[in-house]
């Protein structure tokens, strides 16, 4: 197949030509992977069945997530991992912000995995901004309590450099994203954590398709440090490739640029802010190599707005799940997917600092 990489500053999308603002190449700063398991069993609307978790980690479940995450770091060059748990998890099925030792003690067993391969590691809860079904702050769990979960856990990291913090996972159908995203950055504040970056998603899934058109850009462009500066929060956006965004059809259909990474970029740069991909992808198809080469280009071509790209996902999914990128240990090393071997790798796209 012919992967066409798109280093030009011109990109023609279907019989549309955008013009990307011309400046000088650098390479995306991050890429990786999801490495899921601890949210196993959470839907979207807040419910996390714990029954269902199946952690990435040997010792717990027999999943090698620190084997993939070793592959993933040394012969692919990724160095960012996202590791998404549910709330219900982390607090043993309490509708609060005490960790339960026990449960906090399995997942951090991940995340010390994950640091320890020399990657960043972005702490995910997968909440879709609920919880058993209620918005947080608005019939939920208040935000004081949302608060106190986030001062609880930045507090353990405060001092990991290479830990960064996703406010929320793919909030939906929020009536006011600010109040409830204000509430987890006073908590990650006053918890000393000064030196990681925070993720900070929109409503709508945080789709980079309508970051700026739901008004969740402007929304969370009001949000500073305590010194006034926005050093470090960064805006947390999802977008998959299939004809509905969904991420559940194997085939891709479009490379996102013209209706999604246009608009944000230019949003981006306009106001001085930046934005991480941290959930894309698609099947293990021809076409999804294709728009997913495409995208990633396109994203390193606006790398001063735009960070980088993490995959969906590794970890303790099958082999055969339509978005599959768990690499396969054949005895003595690790077989990529498809997808990441020909598209998302830096190794191969060439596109990410890691590499270079």
């Amino acid at each position: 197949m012919a992967i066409a990489f798109l280093y030009s500053f011109v990109v023609t999308v279907s019989t549309v030509t955008v013009a990307v603002n011309a400046q000088t190449f650098a390479p995306l700063q991050f890429a990786g992977v999801n490495i899921a398991g601890f949210d196993f069993g959470c839907g979207t609307d807040g419910t996390c069945v714990i029954s269902e978790v199946v952690p990435p980690v040997y010792q717990l479940s027999g999943v090698d997530g620190l084997g993939q995450m070793q592959h993933f770091f040394n012969d692919d060059g990724y160095n960012v991992f996202r590791l998404p748990v549910g709330w219900q998890y982390l607090t043993y099925n309490q509708s609060t912000s005490v960790l339960n030792e026990t449960q906090f003690s399995n997942y951090n067993m991940l995340v010390s995995d994950c640091l320890s391969t020399g990657a960043h590691c972005e702490i995910d809860i997968h909440n879709y901004a609920r919880y058993d079904g209620e918005i947080i702050g608005q019939g939920g769990p208040s935000n004081e309590i949302f608060a106190e979960l986030w001062y609880n856990i930045a507090s353990y990291w405060q001092n990991e450099t290479n830990v960064i913090f996703g406010v929320m996972n793919e909030p939906h159908d929020i009536p006011n994203i600010t109040t409830w995203a204000e509430s987890g950055m006073i908590s990650l504040d006053e918890s000393g954590a000064t030196s990681q970056m925070i993720l900070l998603p929109g409503n709508n899934y945080t789709s980079a398709e309508t970051f700026v058109s739901s008004g969740s850009a402007e929304a969370l462009g009001m949000i500073r440090n305590p010194d006034g500066t926005f050093t470090n929060l960064i805006m947390d956006v999802h977008k998959y490739l299939d004809y509905d965004n969904s991420g559940t059809h194997a085939p891709c259909v479009t490379n996102n640029i013209e209706d999604s990474w246009y608009p944000l970029s230019t949003w981006l740069r306009a106001n001085g802010r930046q934005a991480l991909n941290t959930e894309t992808g698609g099947g293990d198809v021809d076409s999804c190599v294709g728009y997913i080469s495409q995208q990633i280009a396109y994203q390193a071509a606006q790398s001063d707005v735009i960070l980088g790209y993490l995959g969906w996902a590794a970890g303790s999914f099958a082999t055969d799940y339509v978005l599959s990128e768990v690499p396969v240990y054949n005895g003595t090393g690790w077989n990529d997917t498809l997808l990441v071997s020909m598209a998302m790798s830096p190794m191969t796209n060439m596109l990410v600092a890691s590499v270079l």
